[in-house]
C-alpha cells in the first residue's frame, strides 16, 4: 500500500522560509511525477510544483521564482523549499505522486502552512 507522509508545515512570518518533506513508501516502482499541491480555504486545490525522477520540474504560477522542488530518488523523498512566504501562501499542502504504469494518483494527508505576522 502506497503511503505519502508529509512533514515540515507550521506557522511562519511573511518573508520567511519553510521546507516541506514527503516520504513515499510502499510502491514497487518509482513514482513519477512527485510533488506538491495546495488548497486554501474556499479555493480549489492547485499545483505548487511537481518533479520527475530525471530532474525536470513544473511550477504553478504562484510558486515560480520563490519555491524550489527537489527529490531524493534513493530515499523516495520529495522536498519543497518555500522562500519569501506571503500570507496568501497559507494553505494545506498535499504531497502527490503518480504511478507511471497504472497512472494511479496518490495523496498525502496534508500539512498546514500558515503565513502570518
Amino acid at each position: 500500500q502506497v503511503q505519502l507522509v508529509e512533514s515540515g508545515g507550521g506557522l511562519v512570518q511573511p518573508g520567511e522560509s519553510l521546507t516541506l518533506s514527503c516520504i513515499v513508501s510502499g510502491s514497487r516502482f518509482s513514482l513519477n511525477p512527485m510533488g506538491w499541491y495546495r488548497q486554501a480555504p474556499g479555493k480549489q486545490r492547485e499545483l505548487v510544483a511537481v518533479a520527475t525522477s530525471v530532474g525536470s520540474a513544473d511550477y504553478g504560477d504562484s510558486a515560480k521564482g520563490r519555491f524550489t522542488i527537489s527529490r531524493d530518488n534513493a530515499k523516495n523523498t520529495v522536498y519543497l523549499l518555500m522562500s519569501s512566504l506571503r500570507p496568501e501562501d497559507t494553505a494545506v499542502y498535499y504531497c502527490y505522486a503518480r504511478s507511471p504504469i497504472t497512472r494511479t494518483e496518490f495523496w498525502g494527508q496534508g500539512t498546514q502552512v500558515t503565513v502570518s505576522s
